[in-house]
């Protein structure tokens, strides 16, 4: 089942079970997908999807931590109920010994031996962990790693 099918589906049980908040999320990851496909010019790849969710939960996460900042916690809460829907959508996390791995493998690929490195690492890690993990975990991870 595509996305979009699955999205469809969700919106459909929202609306019969009368959930306001999972409906306007599913409403808006449908509108960013429908949003970066008219951009594009064309149906979006299965990458491309993941990418439109992954900036969802990333613009959701700095709106989290600027919300708790200011002492919303009203809103605050909103947004962590938000960033659960959008992420049932995302591919299943890797685990931080998951990553691990990978960032290993591609420390050794490149021959990355100190900090300045990171880019070169961090260009060969995030394509392949696309949606599977958030990026500023990789960061601290391959800092670890290269200290």
């Amino acid at each position: 089942m595509s996305l979009l099918e699955r999205l469809n589906e969700d919106m459909k049980h929202a609306m019969k079970n009368k959930e306001k908040d999972k409906l306007s999320v599913i409403r808006m990851i449908k509108s960013s997908l429908q949003n970066e496909s008219i951009k594009l010019g064309k149906e979006l790849s299965e990458e491309e999807e993941i990418t439109v969710l992954s900036r969802e939960v990333k613009q959701r996460k700095d709106s989290l931590q600027e919300f708790e900042k200011a002492g919303r916690s009203d809103l605050a809460e909103k947004i962590k109920t938000e960033l659960t829907y959008v992420k049932k959508y995302l591919p299943e996390q890797l685990s931080e010994d998951e990553l691990k791995e990978i960032i290993k493998e591609a420390i050794k690929e490149v021959g990355a031996s100190s900090k300045a490195d990171l880019g070169k690492v961090m260009s060969v890690v995030m394509p392949k962990i696309k949606g599977k993990a958030d990026g500023s975990l990789v960061n601290k991870i391959v800092l670890t790693e290269l200290a």
